[in-house]
């Protein structure tokens, strides 16, 4: 009996459950015993013969995908039976398929003899084992001589329908984007400088190298317009307990990313800037509108009040305290707020901003990419509140 054999007759007889892999080999229950790397005689597509392991494991797992399956074989280090050879092997073993010219049996090959199963003998507690000797068995050796290289490092390096010419030409195409948009940036904050700047009265300035107005002045503010001339301002609390600081509005605000304050310090190096310039970057309008961002409302003069367009409350009432407003209804008609916040932090947080005109905007704890979609949100409602207040 051969082992390709013996497992056919075990699989028609629905005995496959009496297949044991025991000290190297299969056991076909009390009948007979092959080694699991010995070569069966059906012979694989790719001209290889399949081993004894291989089929015993497909036909005992054959109801799974071939994804699976292949997934499966790769954890234990069986080497799969091919996608063309399943449905042939699997008939053959249940016995719907009489032959295949897949089969070639060679009967000089002697690992085609099944090894005769030796009985087990009780070993009595009160006697010594008849042993000559207690010699150590080096199992590790004896797997190592079963195991059979599936792939070396110049194979694992082949993939089907792909070359690492594509790849490079992707991650080529990939760099120069990257390059493309980094260029574009310094282009705009160099526009952002002329009109912070006043441009160059003699010509030549940064704006007409580009093709951009360097009028300092923002296209925003229209002759009587109730805005103060020069670059509007934003203000944020100087306070760590806000999420927008003058530490982190840059990246929310440009990048929309959201990045925590005290990770911005250590990058910083507790270097406290006095004053932030921010563009919007996140839309295509290539017309850039640039703000000052400050968190000391005490050193305003009484014009630069007349530019402050938005504030990021702390939703403490000590914030808006010797501010030149009356109260709260006269502050939030004359300057947009806004309150940033976790989504998943309690309602309390928020219970004194509800009672002002804020809007309230939740970003997430973990979501970085969610920040964009909540830094746009500010730049609408902000872009519209400038809007409506230069036209009143």
């Amino acid at each position: 009996m051969d082992p390709l054999s013996a497992l056919r007759e075990f699989t028609m007889r629905g005995e496959l459950d009496k297949i044991v892999k025991l000290n190297g080999e299969f056991r076909f229950g009390e009948e007979y015993s092959f080694p699991c790397s010995v070569e069966t005689a059906y012979r694989s597509t790719k001209g290889n013969r399949y081993t004894l392991e291989t089929l015993v494991h497909y036909v005992k797992n054959h109801h799974l995908k071939h994804t699976e399956y292949f997934q499966n074989t790769f954890a234990l280090g069986i080497p799969s039976v091919t996608l063309p050879d399943r449905k042939p092997i699997l008939h053959y073993l249940q016995g719907t398929l009489a032959s295949t010219d897949s089969i070639e049996y060679r009967p000089e090959d002697p690992s085609f003899a099944p090894t005769p199963i030796i009985p087990s003998i009780p070993i009595s507690l009160d006697q010594p084992p008849n042993k000559p000797d207690d010699t150590e068995i080096d199992f590790m050796a004896l797997i190592r001589a079963a195991e059979k290289p599936l792939k070396d490092r110049e194979s694992l390096l082949e993939c089907k329908n792909r070359d690492f010419y594509s790849v490079l030409v992707a991650a080529t195409k990939r760099e120069e984007e990257r390059q493309r948009i980094e260029s574009h940036q310094r282009k705009d904050g160099l526009v952002a400088k002329s009109r912070l700047m006043g441009g160059d009265d003699r010509g030549g300035g940064f704006g007409d190298d580009l093709g951009y107005d360097p009028n300092p002045k923002p296209k925003m503010h229209l002759k009587g317009s109730k805005i103060g001339e020069g670059v509007p301002i934003i203000l944020v609390p100087s306070a760590f307990q806000t999420l927008i600081t003058i530490y982190n509005v840059k990246e929310f605000l440009e990048d929309g990313i959201y990045i925590p304050t005290d990770v911005k310090v250590k990058q910083m190096k507790g270097t406290r800037p006095d004053c932030v310039t921010v563009q919007k970057k996140l839309s295509r309008d290539r017309v850039v509108a640039a703000y000052e961002v400050r968190d000391k409302p005490s050193t305003l003069k009484p014009e630069d009040w007349d530019r402050v367009v938005a504030v990021f409350v702390l939703g403490k009432e000590w914030q808006f305290k010797e501010w030149p407003f009356k109260d709260h209804v006269e502050i939030f008609n004359k300057i947009i707020g806004f309150f940033i916040r976790f989504e998943d932090d309690s309602m309390e947080s928020v219970k004194t901003v509800k009672q002002w005109n804020v809007k309230i905007i939740s970003i997430s704890k973990n979501k970085r990419h969610q920040d964009r979609a909540a830094a746009l949100d500010v730049w609408d409602r902000l872009e519209e509140f400038v809007r409506s207040r230069s036209h009143s």
